[in-house]
């Protein structure tokens, strides 16, 4: 698959992705959990399906043998790192502006960490 369909068709599942993650931290936060749980519970959710929505589309010419451990192994050391960065972001907009910019700042932290997920996905996680 070239890079542009992959890029497309992992801006699709990520905008998915995305979306569930974002719904559970609003959803999460706005029931009282705070905004850091909030946050690392809805990432999760959104991880759950992101794994294997680009293992069977975006990456799945990549995988021969389909979807291993070894991918999974390397699909949560990535998404720790991008989880522990998002959380950051989340945690500082709470404390300077309160939750409701947070679920404005959550998105847009996310799509940021997105763009280096693709290029860890392509040449790391789904090799």
């Amino acid at each position: 698959m070239s890079m542009l369909r992959q890029g497309a068709s992992y801006g699709i599942v990520g905008a998915l992705q995305l979306g569930v993650d974002w719904a559970c931290f609003v959803l999460l936060s706005a029931l009282g959990l705070p905004a850091v749980p909030a946050n690392v519970a809805g990432r999760i959710i959104g991880a759950m399906l992101g794994f294997w929505l680009n293992g069977k589309a975006t990456f799945s010419s990549a995988l021969a043998d389909g979807l291993r451990w070894r991918h999974l192994a390397r699909f949560l050391c990535s998404w720790a790192a991008m989880t522990v960065l998002s959380t950051i972001a989340i945690a500082l907009a709470d404390h300077a502006k309160g939750l409701q910019f947070a679920w404005i700042i959550k998105p847009l932290a996310d799509a940021v960490l997105a763009l280096c997920g693709f290029v860890i996905s392509k040449y790391w996680i789904y090799r």
